[in-house]
């Protein structure tokens, strides 16, 4: 029988089921909680917006989208969401998918912290930044029924959402600074990394090796 949260189906393909057992085993609760959510608000956003995503594939980015803050996809010192994304397309392409398919959600995932431009690609790389800028910064909710709302978070709960989902990325960006340059994540060190100062676009282009 299918799962159905808040009237949206949860894909229940070979690859959506291993991808939520992988999930439950690399990350944790929070992680794990705060995907889903940004799986389904993404289909509800996309119904509210007339969009027709691949339900696989913006599941399988949602499910990928955080990964990378907890189990970095390589050695490479790399931003978190690439990390991810990294992370999505290596199981997507070991399991048979289109190269074409990989990319849609490699790209859904190293976007989705990125401002204004998601929303201007395809359905599934728009739904996967709708569906965490809800869940993250209450973007987009209140176009969203309430009812619809309570169901999500009935079955996956918050908790202490804000703080917690704020310590992760701390613990997933601390020893990587560099990696959060231009990007909002410097945000979220400079507020709780004691001595973290982020180095500007402005001080770049002066200390940039060139006489004039």
């Amino acid at each position: 029988m299918s799962e159905i949260i808040a009237g949206v189906e949860v894909p229940e393909t070979a690859a959506a089921v291993e991808a939520t057992r992988l999930m439950q085993k690399m990350t944790n609760p929070l992680i794990h909680h705060h995907s889903r959510r940004v799986f389904v608000f993404g289909v509800l956003h996309a119904r509210r917006l007339g969009l027709g995503p691949d339900p696989e594939l913006l599941y399988l980015s949602a499910m990928f989208h955080d990964t990378g803050l907890l189990t970095p996809f390589s050695d490479v010192e790399q931003r978190f969401e690439i990390d991810g994304a990294d992370h999505a397309r290596r199981f997507m392409l070991d399991r048979g998918f289109p190269a074409t398919a990989a990319d849609v959600v490699w790209t859904a995932i190293a976007l989705h912290t990125t401002p204004e431009v998601p929303g201007r690609m395809g359905p599934e790389i728009a739904l996967t930044h709708a569906g965490v800028l809800t869940d993250a910064l209450g973007l987009g909710l209140d176009e969203l029924d309430r009812g619809r709302v309570d169901e999500i978070t009935a079955v996956h709960p918050r908790g202490d959402f804000k703080h917690e989902f704020l310590q992760a990325f701390v613990d997933g960006l601390k020893y990587r600074p560099d990696t959060t340059n231009g990007t909002v994540n410097a945000d979220v060190l400079e507020h709780f990394v004691p001595g973290f100062r982020r180095t500007t676009t402005v001080e770049r282009i002066i200390g940039a090796p060139w006489p004039s």
